[in-house]
């Protein structure tokens, strides 16, 4: 198959050892991670043919991170150095009822200075047959976000499949405009939405009644919520919503759906308990269903590889999904015993 593009920005993520506190302990373990950055060494580990497009600012610590991305034979052929700094963002894990909190210091980093004009998106889709991006780019700053829309404009010009997964982040969301807005205009180049139900409502301003608090989902109101995205955005041929009840930080449900306005599905549904690390899960879940969907005739089959994907995630310390395509069909096909594999 023809390449697959994820575009936006990876950074430096720092994070407490194990469950204790930021800065409980003298020390923080560096690795990096990001939205678009996931969706494409996940697709890489599903050897699919796939590039990362981003800004790097041109120093040791940009280089690393090049190098990290080429150990998951991720393409960086079309990643540009440019001025600013690599983003940063610290993680503090959650455990039992106290939840996980991310603090975000990107400002004025490689991309969030990025303009359009800075990437050559006629030489980046040359070979492509899709692209992916997230709510999260067009949040980090008013130039990330007229590079994102050029960014969308010009692949559905050149003919390729748009996904686009939501992600509301209300921390970034500070130059001026509203999510609801932006992510209006973004969304009506997109082919297939990728979302939770808060990314819904606050993204796009289409409410449901789900009150996720209370570790128990009503499926019929994501029925009801898909239905009322895709009437609002006729374009979308397809609507993904990620279903996580949320019990406590180390426990949860998981589970996911998929309306192409046709048929409803719904995913085998997951007890996911003693979480190690779930940033990162719908990042995973996207990644499974791109694969899914591009290899699956079955558009079930295709929602049940993206949510078994995700579900392993939530065993998976970082960032990356580090498991591979044999482990996420093993479990779609059923075994979710753990047992020692000799």
């Amino acid at each position: 198959m023809k390449r697959i593009i994820t575009f936006g920005e990876i950074m430096l993520r720092l994070n407490a050892p194990g469950v204790t506190r930021l800065f409980q302990v003298p020390s923080l373990e560096a690795t990096f991670g990001g939205g678009e950055a996931n969706v494409a060494v996940s697709l890489a580990q599903f050897d699919l043919p796939v590039s990362f497009v981003t800004v790097l600012p041109e120093n040791a610590v940009g280089d690393a991170c090049l190098r990290e991305l080429r150990k998951f034979a991720v393409d960086v052929s079309h990643i540009r150095r440019g001025e600013g700094r690599m983003g940063i963002y610290f993680l503090e894990t959650g455990a039992n009822q106290r939840s996980s909190n991310v603090v975000y210091d990107r400002s004025y980093s490689a991309l969030a200075l990025a303009k359009p004009g800075d990437i050559d998106w006629d030489e980046v889709f040359s070979d492509a047959s899709w692209f992916h991006i997230t709510g999260i780019t067009p949040a980090i700053s008013k130039s990330a976000k007229e590079l994102s829309l050029q960014a969308v404009k010009k692949a559905k010009e050149k003919g390729l499949t748009v996904s686009c997964d939501f992600n509301y982040r209300k921390k970034l969301w500070n130059y001026g405009e509203k999510a609801v807005d932006v992510m209006g205009a973004l969304v009506r180049h997109v082919d297939v939405g990728i979302a939770n139900e808060e990314d819904c409502q606050k993204s796009l301003g289409i409410e449901v009644d789900a009150r996720v608090e209370s570790g128990v989902l009503n499926i019929d109101t994501y029925r009801k919520l898909s239905d009322k995205v895709l009437k609002a955005f006729p374009n979308l041929q397809q609507m993904a919503i990620t279903l996580r009840e949320s019990v406590s930080a180390d426990r949860n449900g998981w589970s996911a759906c998929l309306n192409d306005g046709e048929r409803f599905y719904h995913s085998r549904k997951y007890e996911i308990t003693d979480i190690v690390d779930r940033v990162g899960g719908g990042d995973s879940f996207a990644a499974g269903l791109i694969y899914g969907l591009n290899t699956f005739s079955d558009r079930q089959e295709a929602l049940d590889f993206a949510a078994a994907a995700s579900c392993l995630k939530h065993s998976i310390l970082g960032d990356f999904n580090q498991v591979s395509l044999e482990e996420v069909m093993k479990l779609q096909g059923g075994d979710a015993s753990g047992r020692v594999s000799r």
